[in-house]
């Protein structure tokens, strides 16, 4: 063989040498994969399976939140609210009276206010009575509720068989001069052009109104006395048992000395009644003593 054949042939073999070793070390690789492959695929299911649980339980946190929200404000919303309604302040035109909580208060009370608010009744009230009176002036007032500008009032003078006569006073209180002849007023309270109170006075004159004190009966000197009297009483009566309670040994000690009197006085009246029967049945008993002597005597 030549020496270019030869070293055709070595090229060869050197070539086939290297393709050899490179195809068992990729059969090798394969292999050494194929082996790691289970082991990596079970750890990846499992951390697949536990991050699918872990969203599943947020998800179940996430959902079960706000079914107990919703559950809550159920139960908020299904807590009745009751309310009473207090009192009116005034049997006719415009007062006040309280709204009541009986169910549902804060802190777990049985009851609470809520609020204030306007309550009205009957528009007549009737006549009325000043709010001072002197001889020689009066003061009235109309039907109202603080604030006294929310409402507008209109005073009259009111006359038989006529029209009332309209003041200019439109306030709440109105400050009348006694005159020679009795006076009728009257006052209107309007709330919005609305008629919600009327009220009447008689404004008496000077002399009337004195006779109409002097006829009063003088029930204050009498119901002054009167109490007087009771208290007096009240206060010696709680000395006196204070006294029995502080000198109760004494007391007991003179009770029983007094019971111990009794007792003899009683004996001693009882002795004495039966000497006084004794002393007069004994004549009665002296015949037959004698005769009794006598026939022994004889015998």
């Amino acid at each position: 063989m030549s020496p270019g054949g030869a070293g055709c042939s070595t090229g060869l073999l050197l070539t086939l040498g290297w393709l050899l070793l490179a195809g068992l070390q990729s059969t090798c690789g394969t292999n050494v994969t194929a082996l790691q492959d289970p082991g990596l695929g079970h750890e990846s299911e499992s951390e697949g399976e536990s991050e699918e649980e872990a969203e599943d339980d947020s998800e179940m946190a996430e959902s079960e939140a706000p079914a107990e929200a919703t559950e809550e404000d159920a139960s908020n919303k299904t807590v009745v609210k009751e309310v009473e309604f207090g009192t009116c302040t005034v049997t006719c035109g415009v007062g006040i009276r309280e709204v009541i909580l009986t169910n549902g208060c804060p802190g777990g009370e049985s009851k609470c206010i809520v609020r204030v608010e306007e309550c009205r009744g009957p528009v007549d009230c009737g006549w009325g009575k000043p709010v001072s009176e002197s001889l020689d002036t009066v003061r009235l007032a109309c039907i109202h509720i603080s604030p006294t500008n929310r409402f507008k009032y209109m005073w009259k003078v009111l006359r038989p068989d006529q029209q009332p006569i309209v003041l200019a006073n439109d306030s709440a209180i109105l400050e009348v001069r006694r005159e020679i002849r009795p006076l009728a007023f009257e006052c209107d309270t309007l709330d919005n052009n609305q008629l919600i109170a009327t009220i009447k006075f008689t404004v008496y004159t000077t002399n009337e109104l004195q006779m109409r004190r002097s006829s009063r009966p003088d029930t204050d000197a009498v119901l002054v006395f009167v109490l007087t009297t009771g208290v007096i009483i009240c206060i010696f009566v709680i000395f006196v048992l204070i006294f029995i309670i502080i000198n109760w040994a004494a007391v007991k000690a003179f009770w029983g000395a007094g019971a111990s009197m009794t007792e003899i006085h009683s004996e001693l009246s009882s002795i004495r009644y039966k000497d006084s029967t004794s002393l007069d049945q004994s004549p009665t008993e002296m015949p037959g003593r004698e005769e009794d002597v006598l026939s022994e005597w004889n015998e």
